[in-house]
């Protein structure tokens, strides 16, 4: 009677290990698609932004340091390993962009392109991919590493390899600030 019980107890163990390592493996594995989920909306950003310095190139006065500053940002974050300095980076690369379409406002010729503008709806609409992406690359991230922090799930997490997922987070502190909205025009 005691060796039934004993391998009904062994028997239950071995599939809570298998469980508990497989549900630790799954995790893994859709932390790492959801990072190369905002690695494509990144790419697309990426891809934009050569043919947004062509449409301003036919424009002869526009400001040569604002395009050489959008150019260096868009280098250093295609070349960003990791996710603190890909967020640092891709930051960078936003503000950039931002300071781009605050002096394109100073040029009609620019204002009234069509290709400009449907550049900027492209790339806004690419701005909100990548929070979205963002946004579901940190749940599960998080899940990912409460499951391996919790007991007795930790136990296990290091035959899964299992490390923790670093968060994509904001290091800008001007990123942080609220927009401040003027309505008395």
């Amino acid at each position: 009677m005691s060796m039934i019980v004993l391998l009904i107890v062994v028997i239950a163990v071995g599939f809570w290990l298998m469980g508990a390592y497989n549900g630790l493996i799954a995790l893994k594995n859709q932390t790492a698609n959801a990072w190369k989920q905002i690695d494509v909306q990144l790419k697309r950003r990426h891809d934009l932004i050569p043919n947004l310095v062509n449409v301003v190139k036919g424009s002869m006065n526009f400001e040569k340091e604002t395009l050489e500053a959008v150019i260096s940002a868009r280098s250093r974050a295609m070349g960003a390993q990791g996710v603190a300095q890909t967020a640092a980076a891709e930051t960078a690369l936003s503000g950039a962009i931002g300071r781009f379409f605050a002096v394109a406002e100073a040029y009609p010729d620019l204002k009234s392109s069509q290709n400009m503008r449907d550049l900027q709806e492209e790339l806004a609409s690419t701005e909100n991919k990548i929070a979205f992406a963002r946004q579901l690359y940190n749940d599960t991230a998080t899940q990912f590493n409460t499951k391996q922090m919790q007991f007795p799930t930790n136990l296990i997490a290091g035959l899964a390899k299992a490390t923790p997922a670093e968060l994509w987070e904001i290091t800008d502190e001007a990123e942080r600030a609220v927009p401040k909205v003027d309505l008395g025009g």
